[in-house]
């Protein structure tokens, strides 16, 4: 590219850009009208610079910024002492509104894990699946559940390498080092990157000097500090998701059915190391409302343990018709089009805060699905 072509490209994405979540979100601009015709060669050689420049730029704002940014003023977290009764430790959690906790073991005096809501639930699908008696759960520590080589291998296969330390890491084993946490004073960029190699959905931010938890962040967590904070002057944001390639889209997309029982759902969840799925007519293939692993519905309505577990053979269309809305299920139903630019969704999350988008043909049909955790991770790789 010559001097005087650079200056003019230079020229056309001069335009005042701003992630600002308070001004011009209120409303939205409409998707993006694309043509299907090639781009000349030379636009595909500024395109190529637009998107460099604007990866770029994105990453050096993480690196500039400190994890110790991204903490909320005031907030609140808890943390669980492995001894304590996984159940008890379950309904802490939705009493305090909360997804996951860091586990200390008091022997260690060291954080060893995380509990998830998501952890319970899939203790309790064990349980279905084998019928052990679910009656000794309510004994149980956390320390057992996580001792359990039969659960860890079946539901909880992720946790050992990335969740919890056991004592079979051997003795003199560096185990508090297998607790994956981010220091206060690390900076963004690494925390991210944590994030995405490991296949975390929950980083504990920790002060190393006294052992400190203070708190817990999510990509969510991340792209909301992104779209609050982040400044550019060039407009360098305005290629539509797909076109980007961010999100998941045509066959690879995980679906579920209304008519489907909530066991066989939280399976294919778990097969594919989702925390959501759409859920779609099975005739029309219509987007009909997105279902969280996190949807504690289903135990909020049982008497006990053995009610939670029968509650599993509930279909999926009587659960979301009783889904809760607080902070344990973030994933209500936001959708966009194959047309819809970066732009658009970034104001968008500013304006709404989700999870994920669920990306709709004219027809209402589900074609993709685009989550928090792709739209930061486009920008790390």
């Amino acid at each position: 590219m010559t001097a005087a072509e650079y200056a003019d490209f230079h020229r056309k994405y001069q335009k005042i850009m701003s992630f600002d979540a308070g001004a011009g979100v209120s409303a939205l601009p409409p998707p993006t009208s694309l043509s299907n015709a090639p781009a000349p060669s030379g636009m595909l050689g500024e395109l190529e610079v637009v998107r460099s420049t604007a990866k770029q730029a994105i990453v050096s704002f993480l690196k500039g910024q400190s994890v110790y940014s991204v903490l909320r003023a005031s907030g609140k977290l808890v943390v669980f002492d492995t001894r304590i009764p996984i159940q008890l430790a379950f309904y802490a959690l939705v009493e305090h509104d909360m997804q996951s906790a860091p586990l200390w073991d008091a022997k260690k005096c060291q954080f060893v894990g995380i509990l998830t809501v998501t952890d319970f639930i899939d203790v309790l699908r064990y349980y279905r699946d084998t019928r052990a008696d679910v009656s000794t759960l309510a004994s149980c520590s956390i320390a057992d559940i996580f001792a359990d080589e039969a659960i860890l291998n079946s539901v909880l296969k992720k946790n050992p390498p990335r969740h919890y330390v056991s004592d079979e890491n051997g003795p003199g084993a560096d185990q508090h080092s297998l607790f994956l946490s981010i220091d206060a004073e690390a900076s963004l960029s690494k925390a991210c990157h944590l994030l995405h190699d490991q296949a975390l959905d929950f980083l504990p931010v920790i002060i190393p000097s006294d052992m400190r938890a203070l708190a817990s962040i999510t990509y969510t967590c991340v792209l909301e500090h992104i779209v609050s904070n982040f400044r550019e002057q060039r407009r360098l944001f305005d290629d539509t998701v797909y076109d980007l390639g961010i999100g998941t889209y045509g066959e690879d997309v995980v679906v579920a059915y209304p008519h489907q029982p909530l066991h066989e759902v939280l399976h294919s969840l778990h097969l594919h190391g989702l925390s959501a799925v759409p859920v779609v007519d099975p005739n029309t293939k219509k987007i009909k409302g997105v279902y969280s692993r996190s949807d504690i519905t289903f135990l909020t309505k049982a008497i006990d343990a053995e009610d939670a577990v029968s509650n599993l053979n509930l279909l999926l269309e009587v659960v979301m018709v009783q889904q809760r809305t607080d902070v344990t299920t973030p994933d209500a139903l936001h959708t966009c089009s194959t047309r819809h630019t970066l732009q658009y969704v970034f104001e968008y999350f500013a304006q709404w805060k989700f999870n994920r988008m669920i990306c709709i043909d004219e027809e209402e049909r589900v074609v993709g699905v685009i989550s928090a955790r792709d739209l930061v991770a486009y920008f790390l790789l």
